[in-house]
């Protein structure tokens, strides 16, 4: 059984909801599991630390599950247009896969939520590709070809899934969204099925 990485960041669960989402897609393909990971969040006082283990949730992402998995999906909330640091933390200490190009010819994919409809979900999205392109990898998008895309009046972007929060952060993963993760991760899967025959 071949895995794909799900790796992210949430700070009040939207992205989580996500990731599962496009988790439940992956695992639609025959041979294809997702392997769900988070990162912890950083922080600005040098000597706090986080434990190995989180007290709730998947496992801490490690580079070795960008090594073992065929794919990989990142997501992230919206910061500033941009992904949020503790994704970017986890991404900067990839150094030595970068050079070995453990990456390299993997497909990927970006999603992300924020808490308005235009607080910066493509550019954040876009800002979770720069990394993988300069690993490699092959990015993988949401075409039109799922209906919801064109139809959504919540989140959705041809870069891949995002969700609407709301700005206090409570609004529910909508029908749409939940479905165009799935999409993003069927099709994930079903381009790395490809690629490794």
């Amino acid at each position: 059984m071949a895995e794909i990485l799900v790796v992210y960041y949430s700070r009040y669960g939207a992205t989580a909801q996500l990731a599962q989402q496009i988790a439940r897609g992956i695992e639609q393909v025959d041979n294809m599991s997702a392997r769900l990971r988070t990162v912890p969040p950083v922080s600005p006082v040098c000597d706090a630390v986080e434990n190995s283990i989180p007290d709730s949730g998947p496992p801490y992402a490690t580079i070795d599950d960008l090594k073992e998995c065929v794919g990989v999906a990142l997501g992230s909330p919206t910061r500033f247009g941009n992904m949020a640091a503790p994704l970017k933390y986890f991404l900067d200490q990839t150094g030595s896969l970068w050079l070995s190009g453990g990456l390299a010819g993997k497909p990927a994919s970006v999603f992300s939520a924020s808490s308005s409809m235009h607080g910066g979900q493509e550019t954040t999205l876009v800002s979770m590709m720069f990394p993988l392109i300069h690993h490699g990898a092959i990015i993988v998008g949401l075409p039109y070809t799922v209906p919801e895309l064109a139809a959504t009046k919540a989140g959705g972007t041809p870069y891949g899934p995002t969700h609407v929060a709301g700005v206090d952060n409570k609004q529910p993963v909508s029908e749409e969204e939940k479905i165009m993760c799935r999409a993003l991760g069927k099709r994930l899967a079903l381009v790395a099925a490809k690629l490794a025959n």
